[in-house]
């Protein structure tokens, strides 16, 4: 029998897992903000990739993507416990796990002990060892050989232990703060015994190969790990524009809409956009500005539009699902994205959020920050501002304000450049490729000493 997303699409059929399976690891699943995952896991289903998806632990999130319902794969939690109870069993099932592999694979399992004793000091290391145990176990039940993890910090780390004690091979993706607040030492260990390591920006391949030139161990020297550019993309096709003409909207005199979307977190430079905000009213610009997203920040920044008087203009709508950011996409007539580098290192990639308001047809004002000029080409795909400058932002989305025809061409162009090389649906190939070269036949990698230089908007 067929299977059919809710959308009408066709699905894969149910794959037996075999040693072509991908074991898929990620933190938590399923997280309303991380749609990119489960695009991810979904179009490597589409493309008949055999994926066994496992997770640290459950979100428990009173939301989620209606799109979760079409994955294939069962959700294994390393995790499953609340409280002290759930922890208390939870490392009871380790424990259990633990013991079954030094009986069948003592030298493994020592020598892991050994590795980590000698060269893993961290604090949270014990605690991804216990989580690598039943991980392994069940991969061993299936025959399993490979596991990919979803980012470079913990899940990369459970998948360098499951790797060391079954005797298969892992990846890594490395995206943004997993890969700018990680560890160097212990990323640059993880990088070295990696088969290959997915970055979705040419800047971050750049830094995980300075991290990895700086901190390489004595025993890894000459050992240069494949970092592979491999983009998130957008579903082009979900994500496109409203189909409201530029004469229909002119026709119609209402405030500027303004949007913002990602979490409440210091790195999105929310303050900044209310202070730019605060800049454009005073300078009489009528406009209403809607943020979605949640977060820890949401109180103070909700302090800071109230003390600059933003409260009739501003909005938090807080999390919403993805066909709900779309409705708000199709409304709003600029996408802003004031991303700043936080004090600690913390900075964006390439934010989703961008290239899905690119894909609807939207003017785009970013920060140049990170790989956002990677996307925005500045004055052709959208405009750039340099980070923590409440002015500058100010006077870009005034220019957009100004001028509907410098909108409808910088959206034009947006959605163009997506479309030709980002689209999901293209950017899933390669993944897919690499994950189960079995199932697709092995095509040789970009050369990763390509990466710092290769252009962008080639």
């Amino acid at each position: 029998m067929t299977r059919r997303s809710r959308d009408g699409e066709q699905l894969p059929p149910k794959t037996p897992a075999s040693a072509a399976t991908v074991c898929y690891l990620t933190k938590r699943f399923p997280r309303l903000s991380e749609t990119f995952i489960l695009d991810e896991i979904l179009g490597l289903e589409s493309e008949g990739v055999p994926v066994r998806l496992f997770a640290i632990a459950h979100p428990a999130e009173r939301q989620f993507q209606k799109r979760v319902a079409d994955v294939v794969s069962p959700v294994t939690y390393l995790r499953r416990g609340t409280g002290r109870a759930g922890a208390f069993s939870d490392n009871a099932r380790f424990a259990f796990a633990h013991a079954a592999l030094l009986l069948h694979h003592p030298l493994r399992w020592l020598a892991v002990v050994g590795h980590v004793i000698l060269s893993r000091r961290h604090r949270s290391t014990l605690r991804h060892l216990l989580e690598a145990g039943p991980m392994a176990r069940e991969m061993d039940r299936i025959g399993a050989k490979h596991i990919h993890a979803a980012f470079a910090n913990g899940p990369a780390t459970v998948a360098h232990f499951v790797s060391m004690l079954t005797g298969g091979t892992f990846s890594f993706a490395a995206h943004a703060k997993d890969l700018y607040l990680s560890s160097p030492d212990i990323l640059t260990v993880k990088a070295s015994a990696a088969e290959f390591v997915l970055v979705c920006s040419h800047g971050a391949a750049n830094e995980l190969q300075r991290i990895i030139d700086s901190h390489q161990s004595p025993d890894s020297k000459g050992r240069c790990p494949k970092i592979i550019y491999a983009p998130h993309g957008v579903n082009t096709d979900r994500f496109q524009p409203a189909g409201i003409a530029l004469s229909d909207e002119a026709s119609r005199p209402r405030p500027l809409r303004i949007l913002a979307v990602g979490r409440l977190v210091p790195k999105k430079g929310y303050s900044t956009l209310l202070e730019a905000l605060r800049l454009l009213r005073d300078q009489g610009e009528a406009f209403e500005c809607r943020i979605v997203g949640g977060g820890d920040l949401r109180d103070c920044l909700v302090a800071q539009m109230a003390a600059l008087e933003l409260s009739s203009n501003v909005s938090f709508l807080g999390s919403l699902t993805q066909d709900q950011i779309i409705e708000e996409y199709h409304q709003a007539d600029i996408f802003v994205q004031a991303s700043v580098i936080t004090p600690n290192g913390d900075r964006d990639g390439i934010p989703n959020s961008v290239l899905e308001a690119m894909a609807c047809g939207l003017a785009v004002v970013a920060s140049s920050v990170a790989g956002i000029p990677e996307v925005i080409d500045h004055k052709i795909t959208g405009l750039l501002v340099p980070p923590a400058n409440p002015a500058a932002l100010a006077r870009a989305i005034g220019e957009l304000a100004a001028d509907p025809e410098v909108r409808a061409k910088l959206s034009s162009a947006a959605r163009r450049y997506v479309t030709a090389h980002l689209a999901k649906q293209t950017c899933i190939v390669p993944i897919a490729n690499m994950l189960c070269p079995n199932h697709y036949g092995y095509i040789s990698p970009p050369d990763p000493a390509r990466l710092a230089t290769s252009g962008s908007h080639a």
